[in-house]
This record gives C-alpha cells, structure tokens and sequence, in this order.
C-alpha cells in the first residue's frame, strides 16, 4: 500500500476503476494485434538487409513500450502486472530506459480514489446500514491506496485505531476481465522468453492475482502471520479485528514507510532495513506454511521502536511446494562446489529444460555464477547497478542468449514473483550485510553447501562453476567475470 495523489482522470467517476468491458477489452485487445504488425514489418526488413538481432532488438522495445503505455491506462490486476514489469526497464541501457520509467511512474501513480459517498456505500453493501456504529471514528480521506482498493484510517468502537482496507466497487469484474483477456495475449511473452511455457506461467500469475481478489482469504493469511509473529523482536503484524465481504478492518500501525527510507535514511538504516526484509521473507515460509509473495516497499513500515511491520497479505500461497527444495540445494551446492554437467541435470531435472533440447549450458552456467554471488561471501553489497547488469544479462534480445532458450516451472513463478521484487526493493535500499548467513538460517540443507565451499575455495569468490569454466577459457565465447 503506498500512497497516491487523486488522478485527474478519476474525477467525475465516483472514484471507481474503469469497468466498462468494451473498453477495457479493446485497450488490450489492441497489443498483440499491433505485435503482429511490428512482426511483419520485421520480415520486410530484414528482406532489406537489416539483422535479426536489430530487427527482434526493435520488436521488444516497441512492443514493451506500449504494453506499459495499455496497462497505464487500465487498473486492479493490469496495473499489477505492469508493476512486475518494471524489472525489463532495469534491462535496457540509460539512454534506452527513460521512456519505461515514465510509462511506470505513471502506471504506479494512476489507481483511483474513491470519493466519500462510494466508500460509504462499500461499507454499507458489506457491513450493513448501520455500518458506523462498529467505529468511534471513521475517516472519510483515503490514507494509503492499493491495486484494487485503499485504505481509510478509524477508531474501533473500543478505542483502537485501525486501518480499513475497502475494496473499490466493481473491482471484481474488472481484474477478472482483464485476466481473460491476458490469457489471450500470453503470446507476447514469447518476445521476452521465447522458450518458456508461456500458458502455464500465465495461469500461474493469472491465479495469483485472482486470489488477491479473495479478502477473506487475505484475511486468513495475515491472522496466521500475525500469530507467528507474535512478541517477535524484529517484526510486527497487525491483528485482524474482522473482515465482511470485501472490507478487512486490522490494526492500525504507525511507523515510516519504507519507501521514505529508501529516499531518505541513513546508509545503515537502509542496510538494516533491507535485512529485516530479506529475513522476514527466508523466514515466513518457515514459520506460517505460506510463501509472502508481495514485498513492495509501500507494504513495510518502519515503527518507533525499530521492529519492521509488514501489512497486505493477499499474495500468499502455501510453500514450499513439493520439489522445491531439492531445487534449491542442487542448484546452490552445483553453483558453488560442481560442475557445469551437475548444473545441467540439475536444470533438467527440475524443469527449466525441455526435454530433449539443446542449449548452451556453459552460458548458464556463467549466468547462474553472477545470481550466486550473495551466496558467496559473508556479506554482499546490494546495488541497482549490480541488478541492473544481472537483468541485462539474463534478458539480453540476442537470439544467441541461452536464457531465452529456458523455461521455468509453473509452480515456481510465485517464488519468481517475491525473489525478484524483493532484490529490487534491497538494491533500491543499498543493501550491505550477511545475507548468506541468514539463507543458512532459514534454509539449513544450504550451511553444508557454504561449508564445503568454504574448505576448498582459494579466492573470496571462487565457485566451482567459475573453477571449471576458467579452465575452459581458451574455447569459451565469454570469459566469467566476479
């Protein structure tokens, strides 16, 4: 939850998200019909003579371009996804980029804000008539903004404060919508990894934002949350007090947001900021069975005494799923102490490769040394320029990048979803600390990778993969850089 200014482009509509369905349908009906076109504009280009790689290179940015510029101008689960997509901005050079970071500055900035009369009538469609006798006070401003609702700040009838989280009218219709029509559209994503299984991931995240429609279930979520939290000394979960159809009333929680922080605190308070989240998400998935799919800076507070409270649960899903795990360990342990042949079986393994294909799996390899290097020393620096050239180099267009070659199991993309946001939210804060000590923490199987890698290694870094691929240098097209 962040908070947001009112948008021109809500007045006059009661501050209700657009839900017109012809509308909403041809804004997003319009992207793959214009990503046909740039696909046959290619042909003739390159029937002129210009290259594949320039040619393909002009087809992602142009049709990113208006993804973000359609999704802009939509709301709930649109906005949302456009929010995920602000990873590809980081793969694109300064001089490239400029026009995605508008596109999502705007995207970010653009959920409505209902006017009093509609949070009036939400309250009442949910609570009842006589809504107001459960508050003392009720606060008709909107103190935070969501996706798909905002949150009213009031006093309960026993002198609590707490925060009122009411989801915007026709929200429902709307994100289910717009999540039929991005099924239709998963053909896009074959511009940014054309060897994944585009359907199954789209469901996946299709499904995610779904069930973020399903309050009660969010409510659930934050009361298992809350319980394994309790009187923890390093973070705070507001209690639920109820939850009525589509509205959760939860404890109120003052503290500094920590997109402030990002903007504006102390090199160690953004460095111990960002710790208290990494070890709130390594460890959730320990203590409550449920993986926090959702950490955006605008869903962590600060608090006066230090603690990091957390609020917005309506990402989470159980975990860790079956194979998971395995995953982890054989990808870690072949990273720091194997083989690029330990790696492949690992990846095939566990469905990152089709079976039966080809693909370059040094060029992995290289790519899964640079992800591994948290994980290989005491502490680590977080930077946007490190994740940037990490992002850059995963999603580079060439068609001779092995990435583009992977997939990525279904069941994976919400650990995708929290692992990605939550490294963007530590390089915005300039993380530095002992990451890898609090993955052994939480995830024990990996402290006998860390050892054995510790015995062995001559260098700060020196993983197994970089040993092997060293040795290969002469017949490599890339040299491994640490």
């Amino acid at each position: 939850m962040t908070e947001r200014r009112t948008s021109s482009r809500t007045r006059g509509t009661g501050g209700t998200p657009p839900v017109r369905t012809a509308v909403r349908n041809a804004k997003i009906a319009s992207l793959p019909i214009a990503f046909a076109g740039r696909r046959a504009a290619g042909v003739a280009q390159r029937a002129r003579g210009k290259s594949a790689a320039e040619v393909n290179l002009d087809i992602q940015l142009r049709t990113a371009q208006h993804i973000f510029e359609v999704l802009g101008e939509l709301k709930g689960c649109a906005a949302k996804l456009g929010q995920l997509l602000a990873l590809y901005e980081l793969a694109l050079p300064p001089e490239l980029a400029e026009p995605y970071r508008i596109a999502l500055g705007q995207l970010q900035d653009s959920a409505p804000t209902m006017m009093p009369a509609s949070v009036h009538a939400a309250m009442a469609a949910e609570m009842g008539a006589s809504w107001r006798r459960h508050f003392k006070e009720f606060d008709d401003r909107r103190a935070a903004g969501a996706s798909i609702g905002q949150v009213h700040h009031a006093v309960w009838r026993d002198g609590r404060q707490v925060a009122v989280k009411v989801m915007y009218p026709g929200a429902h219709q709307a994100v289910l919508g717009d999540l039929e029509q991005l099924r239709r559209l998963s053909i896009l994503a074959t511009v940014f990894v054309p060897g994944a299984d585009v359907p199954a991931v789209t469901e996946a995240v299709c499904t995610s934002v779904a069930d973020e429609l399903d309050y009660a279930a969010e409510a659930e979520h934050q009361r298992v949350f809350a319980e394994a939290f309790a009187d923890d000394p390093d973070f705070v979960v507001p209690q639920v007090i109820t939850q009525r159809g589509d509205v959760i009333v939860s404890e109120w929680l003052h503290g500094t947001p920590v997109t402030r922080i990002i903007e504006s605190g102390t090199r160690e308070e953004r460095s111990r900021v960002g710790m208290l989240i990494l070890r709130f998400l390594l460890s959730s998935w320990v203590r409550t069975g449920l993986l926090y799919c959702d950490p955006h800076p605008g869903n962590f507070r600060v608090l006066p005494d230090g603690r990091l409270g957390v609020v917005d649960f309506g990402a989470c899903v159980a975990w860790p799923q079956d194979g998971f795990t395995g995953l982890v360990i054989e990808v870690v342990e072949a990273a720091l102490n194997g083989t690029v042949a330990d790696l492949d079986a690992a990846l095939r393994r566990h469905g990152f490769v089709e079976p039966g294909r080809s693909y370059d799996a040094e060029a992995i390899a290289e790519g899964i040394v640079v992800v591994s290097e948290p994980l290989a020393q005491n502490s680590f620096h977080f930077t946007n320029d490190w994740l940037r050239r990490r992002v850059r180099y995963v999603m580079d267009p060439r068609l001779s990048n092995a990435h583009r070659q992977m997939t990525i199991p279904a069941y994976v993309t919400p650990f995708a979803r929290a692992l990605l946001t939550a490294m963007g939210v530590l390089c915005a804060l300039d993380t530095d600390g002992p990451v890898r000590g609090e993955f052994a923490r939480w995830f024990p199987p990996l402290a006998a990778s860390f050892e054995r890698y510790d015995n062995h290694r001559s260098q700060p870094t020196d993983l197994g993969l970089v040993r092997q691929l060293r040795a290969d240098k002469p017949r490599r097209r890339f040299s491994v850089v640490i």
